[in-house]
């Protein structure tokens, strides 16, 4: 089978990594990939959101099944015009994915079946958005309407903050995603992330994990794309899980159904946790990045599989075959990051780590010069372990990532703390 998969940060190296190891795999190509990447695949300049090249592509390399990493494509319909040529994706429709690519549409979902989620109001213009701000208080959460690359959330603990959110997004700080916004009110409790894969009828579960979103330790500093993730999260329990699928997911998906957008892919539903009660924050589209690479240290070759039959409409006869085991990763970011940062420093001692089952780096900003890897990126690479235990992943990626030469990078160092 030929495989194409759409992406080139940490979460497509890890699939791409699950991928490879599964023998239907006879050849694998990503797009636009990366240094990392190039190590296990073919690389291909291709611009993924264009789906008229994308169908050209495949269609000129044999491809059998594509992969649609991350949730850009996937907004601007790539998958639609993937399926129109016959081929096989795993990736929701563009109608699909908007329950990511817009959080006004989420909510008003939620709304129509009753879904538990945060009090909310959608504003379209910043001055009635103030209003709403000073009306209601602090804390509260701001929200880009659309696609922000993983920035457009503030969680503002004081007014202040919260309407100088408003005027950021208002101003253009997002470009178009910020045009509109989602205010909504402050949820307590502990968050994780629940992944479902859907094929528009059957909902299979496949793992739980939680993401650092602070920058430094002790969950301070500016919000990230994720700094660390690790899996299983032991606060998303059997129960609580269970409970989520008929209170949320479930009710999503038939929503979703009944409007003639079926939901086919992987579904991602971060969740607020609090007295054993589960409330939406939001859902995603796609893997989340770092969770995704930890999901993939767990889950293996048998990925493919699960994510064939997502494509293929045959949920209903899989399963996941669990190890009783942990992963755990660490990001690398630039020095500066989610603020500015320089590119182009050279990482040393890669070559001397572990790349096998129990341990592998996943690239993501990364890029080779001559015979240097180098520093492409604010999130650059994730340091990711497995063990029979969390304590056991989580030294074992902390001594690999104590072997890694990179003075203009740093990480967090108490990821996996709630667990641990």
């Amino acid at each position: 089978m030929n495989i194409l998969i759409l992406g080139g940060g940490g979460r497509e190296h890890a699939l791409a990594w699950a991928v490879k190891q599964n023998p239907k795999c006879d050849r694998l190509i990503v797009a636009p990939g990366n240094a990392g990447i190039a190590a296990i695949a073919e690389c291909a300049a291709l611009d993924i959101l264009d789906g008229d090249a994308v169908a050209v592509f495949a269609a000129a390399h044999a491809i059998d099944f594509v992969i649609i990493g991350p949730e850009a494509p996937l907004a601007a319909g790539v998958s639609d015009r993937l399926r129109m040529a016959g081929l096989s994706v795993f990736g929701p429709s563009q109608a699909a994915a908007r329950l990511e690519s817009s959080k006004a549409f989420t909510k008003a979902i939620c709304a129509a079946v009753d879904a538990p989620t945060a009090g909310y109001a959608h504003l379209t213009d910043a001055r009635a958005a103030h209003a709403h701000v000073t009306s209601q208080g602090a804390p509260i959460v701001i929200k880009a309407d659309g696609l922000a690359a993983g920035k457009g959330v503030v969680v503002a603990m004081t007014e202040a903050e919260a309407h100088a959110a408003i005027d950021d997004m208002f101003a253009g700080s997002l470009g178009v995603a910020g045009a509109e916004v989602v205010i909504e009110e402050f949820m307590e409790g502990e968050e994780a992330s629940f992944f479902l894969l859907v094929d528009g009828t059957t909902i299979l579960p496949i793992g739980t994990a939680q993401d650092h979103k602070r920058a430094f330790d002790g969950d301070t500093g500016p919000n990230t794309g994720g700094m660390g993730a690790y899996s299983p999260a032991p606060v998303l329990t059997p129960a609580i899980a269970e409970r989520a699928i008929a209170e949320i997911i479930a009710p999503t998906m038939a929503e979703m159904a009944r409007r003639g957008t079926p939901y086919q892919g992987v579904l991602f539903a971060g969740l607020m946790i609090r007295d054993g009660q589960a409330q939406l924050v939001e859902y995603n589209a796609r893997f989340g990045d770092p969770e995704c690479q930890v999901l993939m240290m767990r889950l293996g070759a048998q990925a493919l599989d699960l994510m064939l039959a997502c494509a293929q409409g045959r949920l209903d006869g899989a399963s996941v075959a669990w190890a009783d085991d942990h992963a755990l990763g660490v990001v690398l970011a630039a020095r500066g990051y989610p603020g500015a940062y320089a590119k182009g420093s050279t990482i040393r001692g890669l070559d001397a780590l572990p790349d096998s089952s129990t341990g592998m780096v996943f690239h993501a900003g990364t890029m080779r010069q001559s015979d240097r890897l180098q520093a492409n990126g604010g999130r650059v690479l994730c340091v990711t372990a497995r063990g029979a235990t969390l304590h056991e992943a989580h030294t074992r990626a902390y001594a690999m990532v104590d072997m890694i030469d990179w003075p203009e990078g740093f990480c967090r160092r108490d990821i996996g703390w709630r667990a641990l």
